[in-house]
């Protein structure tokens, strides 16, 4: 008999178990309230019962854990300022998808060497975002992978689809069990109904297999997730216009879907220039004093400083500014958070 051929695997090894990583960082009672209160307040907001607008801002990616808490300190003060008309949550986003090959978080790389330290990454991560909920910060992500999400999503306010996954089954499954809101970007040439089709799976109950908290193999029967929505992302072309945000709504409605929306400033809608996130925001703000009270969220990339950085330049990294996507600067940041704040003050 033939010997079987054996997979392209050159190294092995355990990883560590989610019940493991909740021993090593316990989280307080401070910080599951403020996970479960914010969960509350974003479902109440993409409901269209708080009026209110959803902020998710912060990196593109967390690579530093000094400087991610520094920016999430710096997000507390206008938390507080704007409290009344902003929830303001941090992105925190630790897995990134890559189109070819490159770095692919701090998770899965935390030491930016290629050495893949995937252990020491989740306790870094998990580390991380208690730190920074225990201040008073919420975080959110973007889900990826289906182990991973075990070890870190009972900390997460908010969560992301991105527009490579959101036309995955298994990540709107995953979507359908996931405790927190969720947003489903539209996909990357622009399809707005990819995201659609995904709202109306992951509403829906689910079977899917995972690992369970010590590490084995486990069948998901998941209940549904009715706290999903839309993330307008731009594609070929921008599609954060007022015109844009007309037909998204209009199909949404047709659909029997929640017509409450999120915009990304980033990514295509900026048309992958950072600063470009200023006419952006300048655009929804505009929306928003109109009178468009489905325009529920927005999401921005930003760090301490402006711009980004090769991360093959390991040595000689710059603090506080991105190894992944360009950010916008704190500045910057202060101005398109008044702007955003002074904007809904027009629903009240």
């Amino acid at each position: 008999m033939k010997k079987m051929m054996k997979f392209r695997i050159s190294k092995v090894e355990n990883l560590i178990t989610p019940s493991e990583v909740y021993k090593n960082y316990n989280i307080s009672k401070n910080v599951i309230n403020n996970v479960l209160k914010t969960r509350k307040k974003i479902s109440n907001i993409i409901r269209g019962k708080d009026k209110r607008l959803l902020v998710i801002i912060g990196p593109c990616s967390i690579h530093d854990k000094k400087s991610a808490f520094e920016y999430a300190e710096k997000l507390l003060e206008k938390r507080k300022q704007y409290k009344d008309r902003l929830e303001i949550v941090m992105r925190t986003y630790f897995e990134k998808p890559r189109t070819i090959v490159g770095w692919k978080g701090l998770i899965i790389d935390p030491y930016l060497d290629g050495s893949l330290k995937i252990n020491d990454g989740i306790n870094i991560a998990r580390k991380l975002l208690i730190d920074i909920n225990e201040i008073g910060v919420p975080s959110s992500t973007e889900f990826l992978d289906m182990h991973i999400c075990k070890f870190i999503h009972d900390l997460i306010s908010w969560g992301a689809i991105g527009a490579r996954t959101t036309e995955s089954q298994i990540h709107r499954e995953m979507a359908s069990a996931l405790p927190c809101p969720i947003g489903f970007k539209n996909g990357t040439d622009g399809n707005i109904n990819i995201a659609m089709d995904a709202i109306k799976s992951s509403s829906s109950k689910h079977l899917f297999l995972t690992s369970n908290l010590h590490g084995n193999i486990e069948v998901n029967h998941t209940l549904g997730n009715k706290n999903l929505h839309i993330i307008m992302r731009g594609g070929k072309k921008p599609n954060y216009y007022k015109e844009n945000i007309k037909d998204a709504i209009f199909l949404l409605k047709k659909n029997n879907i929640s017509p409450y929306l999120m915009v990304d400033f980033s990514h295509a809608n900026c048309l992958k220039n950072h600063i470009l996130q200023l006419n952006v925001s300048n655009s929804i703000c505009k929306q928003i004093k109109s009178g468009n009270n489905f325009i529920f969220g927005v999401m921005i990339e930003s760090f301490l400083k402006e711009g980004s950085q090769n991360i093959n330049n390991k040595s000689n990294l710059e603090y506080g500014k991105s190894v992944t996507d360009p950010c916008l600067s704190w500045k910057d940041s202060e101005i398109i958070l008044e702007n955003l704040a002074n904007a809904v003050d027009n629903r009240f």
